[in-house]
């Protein structure tokens, strides 16, 4: 039998500190029910003692997810350990993750203690979380730099207090497979009660070694991985969870392992990520970019159309992208359009169906043909949708060379319409003035891109509008249509609506209605 290596995902932590990746509430825990059907076996739903918001994320995900196990960092501090535990309290399962640097420049430069202090903390605080809950996991910050004499001292009383998973983190992305394999194999065999622990790695990819190192590590006998979706994280990311998990599956022969990842939810996963933090994922990057699959040279075509296996090591379907011939259009019936997301690997509840079919009707009448990715586009942007307060009614704008750029835009707000327009350098900003003038939102445009989610004339454009707010947060608005500037709008009022509902200047004050519906 292979051995079973447990999938510890990071994303709504590690992943989220990164710049560019923030999410709300509503987003984290949407992909955490996400990450749920993908079978991660723990999932770390944030740093409960940061923030009231990274409490009350951690909490709702404990709530919510049935199977999968949601953990919590926490500094080797008891404060931070009683805020981890109340955030996790109502889970079916939770964890306790707690960490203290053991590395000489960390112990020396950040915590100014000695080695004997730093293990007298370990067995001490260990030993408290222990006694709030069952399952614990312990890392020490920065193993790879440190010494490991003193690891094997400091993983030995944090397994005697209570540990039940401890981590060895390559926090700056330093090492390389050769040492973390010997590293591994040395904690292995001095560490006292280490047959009571799993023995988990946490690489970083700071010199593109982290998937690498991660391997190495499960060769040399860890029973558990950290990663993310994408390989998002701290500076260069983290373990690319999709690489590790298909690396694992491809090459059973040789690692002899196996995860109790369901791989065709691979793509769907990267895609909801990608779609919720806008950024777009590059089409190099291995397993889910647009070029994994795609073949243009003329000798690999010609080995690929005799045997896919000439150039091609893994399917397309089997992370989830199906190739389906069936033309989806506007005369395409409900039953179909169900058919095709069941196809797609899709289970939408009624009143999620009757949402997205009312889209992809909408989209049938602009839109000939409607391919795969469409139709994963419209999906994704319903799944991430929060209630509105303010929703697109119609716009007008007008442009050109000789004349200044204008629009006029309608919002409508429950049973209330307004209506406004603005001058801008060109309509997409002056639609953002004339919704500024609406919503008082105090709304300021840091990023705006844009990318066709499938080739044509007729293509679905994908909108991106990064936003900052006046209490100090940033937001990631998104927008989809085959019309850029419809995009645009939808993609910046969708983030001028999430920095009102939390907690924007003028929420409640927006300019005065010009009718009541």
């Amino acid at each position: 039998m292979s051995r079973m290596i447990k999938i510890f995902d990071t994303t709504l932590r590690d992943g989220e500190q990164a710049p560019g990746y923030s999410m709300n509430s509503a987003e984290k825990l949407e992909l955490a029910k996400q990450l749920e059907i993908l079978g991660v076996d723990i999932l770390e739903a944030g740093f409960a003692i940061s923030s009231n918001e990274d409490f009350e994320s951690i909490r709702a995900i404990a709530e919510s997810l049935k199977k999968t196990t949601v953990c919590s960092l926490a500094r080797l501090v008891k404060g931070d350990i009683d805020r981890a535990y109340d955030a996790i309290k109502p889970a079916a399962h939770g964890r306790i993750h707690t960490f203290i640097a053991t590395s000489d420049i960390h112990m020396k430069h950040k915590l100014k203690m000695s080695k004997d202090e730093v293990l007298r903390r370990v067995t001490e605080t260990v030993r408290y979380a222990a006694g709030l809950c069952a399952d614990i996991e312990f890392s020490a910050e920065d193993a790879l730099r440190s010494d490991w004499d003193f690891l094997v001292a400091v993983y030995g009383a944090a397994i005697a207090s209570g540990a039940t998973t401890i981590n060895v983190p390559d926090t700056v992305g330093y090492t390389t497979p050769n040492e973390m394999f010997d590293l591994i194999t040395h904690l292995k065999n001095h560490i006292p009660g280490i047959h009571k622990a799993d023995i988990s790695v946490h690489c970083h990819n700071d010199l593109g070694m982290a998937v690498s190192n991660t391997l190495a590590a499960v060769k040399a006998g860890a029973s558990q991985v950290e990663c993310t979706v994408n390989g998002i994280g701290e500076r260069s990311g983290n373990a690319a969870l999709e690489e590790v998990i298909m690396a694992l599956n491809t090459r059973k022969d040789y690692y002899d392992a196996q995860t109790h990842i369901n791989a065709q939810q691979i793509y769907r996963t990267s895609k909801l990520l990608s779609t919720i933090t806008g950024v777009p994922v590059s089409p190099n990057k291995p397993i889910v970019g647009a070029n994994a699959f795609a073949h243009e040279s003329g000798i690999h075509q010609h080995g690929v159309m005799n045997d896919r296996m000439t150039y091609e090591i893994m399917s397309p379907e089997s992370i989830g992208i199906y190739q389906n011939k069936m033309v989806l259009g506007k005369h395409s019936g409900k039953h179909a359009f169900q058919e095709r997301l069941e196809d797609l690997g899709y289970t939408l509840s009624p009143e999620e169906l009757d949402k997205n079919f009312i889209n992809f009707k909408t989209l049938a009448e602009k839109k000939r043909e409607i391919s795969d990715r469409d139709i994963e586009a419209l999906i994704g942007i319903e799944q991430i949708k929060d209630s509105e307060l303010f929703v697109l009614e119609r716009f007008t704008v007008s442009s050109g060379t000789s004349l200044p750029a204008t629009s006029a835009v309608t919002l409508r707000k429950q049973d209330e319409r307004f209506e406004d327009a603005a001058l801008g350098d060109g309509p997409i900003d002056a639609a953002f003035k004339a919704i500024d003038r609406l919503t008082s939102s105090g709304a300021k445009l840091i990023n705006y891109t844009i990318q066709s989610v499938t080739e044509g004339q007729d293509a679905l454009g994908e909108v991106v509008a990064k936003l900052s707010g006046p209490n100090g947060i940033t937001v990631t608005g998104r927008g989809l249509s085959t019309d850029i500037i419809e995009a645009s709008i939808k993609a910046y009022l969708n983030g001028v609506n999430k920095i009102l509902k939390a907690g924007g200047s003028a929420a409640a004050q927006p300019s005065e209605p010009i009718e009541t519906i």
